[in-house]
């Protein structure tokens, strides 16, 4: 635990990308949310992004947004994940690699 904190720590003072991987069930979400909670970013947004829950058609306006008439249900403007993350944090689960 000491070591993961350590880690956990050294992560928050950068504006890189972090990987966390476990098994289910192992604490990768507390993990996300105390470097989120330990970096210059903890007073801006943490958004969470089940991927495994949105259909493979629907992932780029999910993530990115769309404009009013990008398809069929799209009646305005929506800015989606990516931008309500900005200058904060963004963690997705269950992403297919």
């Amino acid at each position: 635990m000491k070591a993961l904190r350590q880690q956990m720590a050294l992560m928050a003072g950068t504006n890189g990308r972090v990987l966390i991987y476990g098994e289910s069930g192992t604490g990768k979400e507390l993990v996300a949310h105390a470097i989120h909670g330990l970096s210059a970013r903890a007073e801006e947004p943490f958004i969470e992004v089940n991927c495994a829950a949105i259909p493979e058609e629907l992932i780029e306006s999910e993530l990115f947004g769309h404009n009013r008439g990008s398809f069929t249900s799209a009646h305005e403007f929506e800015d989606r994940k990516f931008q309500k993350a900005d200058r904060g944090s963004c963690f997705s689960t269950k992403w297919a690699i």
